[in-house]
C-alpha cells in the first residue's frame, strides 16, 4: 500500500483519507504520486569479491561492505559474496573466488525496476594485468569486467569499485559507459597501500567505507576518499596512490544508499 505521508485518522481507511486530502480529480494523481515516491524494495544487485588470502584485509572489507549494503536496504538475497579463502567459503553463502564464478555472478545480476548494480572487488593488483584472483591464479581485467557488466546489468545504473594496485586502468575505456560510476584505489601506474597484517582494511577500503557513512552522493564520496587516502599516505610516508573516479552522464541521480 502506498503511504500518503503522515498518519491516517482513526476510523478512516486509506480511501477515505485520500478523498479528504485530494477530492475529485486529484484522487488519481495523489495515488500515483504516493506510489512513485516509494523506494525499491532492494536498491542493489551486488557482487562482493575478496581476491587474495595473503592478508585478512580483503575479506574484512567485503564483510564490512556486505553489512553496509544491508544497512542501506539491500536484501541479503541480492548480495553475492566471493572469497579466496576456503575457510570463508560456505559462511552466509560465500563462494570461492574465481574469474568464471565472478563473471557468472555479475551476469546473473539482472536488476529489475529501479534497482542498480553494485560491484566491489578488493585484492592485489598487477601492472597492466588487472586485479589478482588468487585461487586459480587469474586476473580480472577491465575488458572482462566491462563485458560482464554489459551482460548482467545492461543499462541499469551501475557502481563498480575496484580496489588494488594499478587499478586506475578500470576508470577508462571500455569501462567508462554513461550509466556507470567507477571508483579505483589508485592510478594505473601507482601502488595502493595497507595490505599488511597490522591493517584492518587497506587504506583505500577504510576511506571508502568511512565516506559511504558520511555522504549520499558518489562524487562527494570520491572527494572524501581522496582527501582521506592522501592524508593517511602522507602520514605513513607512502607515495600518493591518487584514487581515480569516473561518473557517467546518466548517474547524477544515483545515490549511495539507493538509486532514485
Amino acid at each position: 500500500m502506498c503511504p500518503l505521508g503522515g498518519q491516517i485518522p482513526d476510523g478512516d481507511n486509506i480511501f477515505t483519507a485520500i478523498k479528504r486530502r485530494a477530492p475529485g480529480a486529484l484522487l488519481l494523481a495523489s495515488l500515483t504520486a504516493a506510489c512513485v515516491a516509494e523506494p525499491p524494495a532492494s536498491p542493489y544487485k551486488a557482487v562482493l569479491t575478496a581476491g587474495d588470502t595473503s592478508t585478512h584485509v580483503f575479506d574484512h572489507a567485503t564483510d564490512a561492505m556486505y553489512h553496509r549494503l544491508l544497512a542501506g536496504g539491500t536484501a541479503p538475497g541480492d548480495i553475492q559474496r566471493f572469497s579466496a579463502s576456503p575457510r570463508q567459503v560456505g559462511k552466509n553463502g560465500i563462494r570461492l573466488t574465481s574469474l568464471a564464478a565472478m563473471r557468472r555472478g555479475i551476469e546473473a545480476a539482472r536488476p529489475s525496476g529501479r534497482q542498480a548494480c553494485f560491484v566491489f572487488a578488493t585484492s592485489h593488483g598487477a601492472y597492466q594485468k588487472g586485479l589478482y584472483l588468487e585461487p586459480q591464479d587469474e586476473f580480472l581485467t577491465p575488458a572482462i569486467l566491462d563485458d560482464a557488466l554489459s551482460r548482467g546489468c545492461g543499462e541499469a545504473p551501475t557502481v563498480a569499485i575496484i580496489s588494488g594496485c594499478y587499478s586506475g586502468s578500470f576508470a577508462r575505456a571500455p569501462m567508462t559507459r554513461p550509466n556507470r560510476v567507477i571508483l579505483t584505489a589508485s592510478r594505473e601506474d601507482r601502488h595502493s597501500f595497507g595490505c599488511g597484517d597490522d591493517f584492518e582494511y587497506t587504506v583505500f577500503d577504510r576511506c571508502l567505507l568511512d565516506a559511504m557513512e558520511r555522504t549520499e552522493t558518489w562524487p562527494a564520496a570520491h572527494g572524501l576518499i581522496r582527501s582521506c587516502v592522501t592524508a593517511k599516505e602522507h602520514a605513513l610516508g607512502f607515495q600518493a596512490s591518487e584514487p581515480l573516479a569516473f561518473f557517467g552522464g546518466l548517474t547524477a541521480a544515483l545515490t549511495i544508499n539507493r538509486p532514485r
